[in-house]
């Protein structure tokens, strides 16, 4: 019996992106650009905020937290597609793909509620603002953090065990250049069909109730900013606009992914690569350009390096 479980296929086969050689040495070069720049750009966040007293506050702890998670997310798998651009056969261990899918489903989780948290801060900020710092104190920040990483390993952990016991006995090509989980189920030798529905169901749940409930927190504080007419509210709409904007950024794919996870349509590829690759690059640049504590502390930053170099 015990037999029966185990997997005949060794490896799976990633197709990548293109056929191409001229193509693929061209989204080398890319990539690794982008690639690098995401995490440079997001070390450059979480050293800016822990050298800068003035950002030691609750929401630029969660946010030095999401830089993070992006680190983490854009290295999943990306370091790995860069590199097959370079070979002709991309393949990628049994080990080494369910571990991608672990790795890609615990970084979205976490990185889901981290934005709820987020966006829980800015609510108490700016609608109960007398009760900010009782409310928003060092430990329920690191409770939110914890929370984050046990729900995403949880909500990945749930996706993988039912994946790691699915029979696979033949086809092991991938159209992608990770291993996607639902691209992955369709590929066992029984009827997934069951498998797919909970997939669906898991994953819808998580993302659809963290979007609305990031709707209806933005909302009350648009609502509640607007309500204002001072300098503080237009600091905090400022504010708002870099945090709703990483929202939708990360949300949109992420539920399209999520409701029609067994679609094939040829725009699976580019979202795929704008959510994995591209998405955690633009979350230091928004942050940085829409956040004047973050430029001028970025500026103090960069004249401290500079000087320090001097002498």
């Amino acid at each position: 019996m015990a037999g029966e479980n185990q997997s005949m296929v060794s490896e799976f086969v990633l197709l990548g992106l293109s056929n191409s050689r001229e193509v693929q040495f061209f989204f080398f070069v890319i990539f690794t650009i982008v690639y690098v720049a995401s995490v440079l750009g997001n070390i450059i966040i979480i050293l800016t905020i822990a050298s800068d007293s003035h950002l030691n506050s609750p929401m630029y702890f969660l946010l030095s937290n999401l830089s993070f998670i992006d680190i983490c997310q854009s290295s999943f798998a990306t370091p790995k597609m860069i590199a097959d651009f370079l070979v002709e056969h991309k393949t990628i261990s049994f080990e080494g793909c369910m571990a991608q899918i672990f790795l890609l489903h615990s970084f979205v989780g976490s990185e889901m509620i981290l934005l709820v948290a987020m966006a829980y801060d800015r609510f108490v900020a700016i609608c109960k603002p007398l009760h900010y710092s009782t409310i928003m104190n060092r430990r329920l920040c690191i409770i939110f953090v914890a929370l984050s990483w046990t729900v995403g390993i949880l909500h990945s952990v749930s996706h993988l065990a039912f994946t790691v016991e699915l029979p696979f006995c033949g086809p092991n090509e991938v159209d992608s250049f990770f291993c996607d989980l639902p691209m992955v189920i369709e590929l066992a030798c029984k009827d997934t069909y069951e498998m797919e529905i909970m997939t669906l169901i898991n994953s819808g749940l998580i993302s659809l109730s963290c979007f609305l409930a990031l709707i209806i927190s933005y909302t009350v504080i648009l609502v509640t900013v607007r309500s204002r007419s001072s300098s503080g509210s237009s600091k905090a709409l400022s504010t708002l606009t870099a945090h709703i904007t990483v929202v939708i950024l990360f949300f949109g794919p992420c539920i399209y992914f999520y409701i029609w996870p067994f679609s094939r349509l040829s725009i699976d590829k580019f979202l795929s690569v704008f959510y994995t690759v591209c998405t955690p690059l633009l979350n230091p640049i928004i942050y940085s350009l829409r956040n004047e504590d973050v430029k001028s502390a970025m500026r103090k930053l960069k004249s401290r390096y500079l000087n320090s170099w001097k002498y």
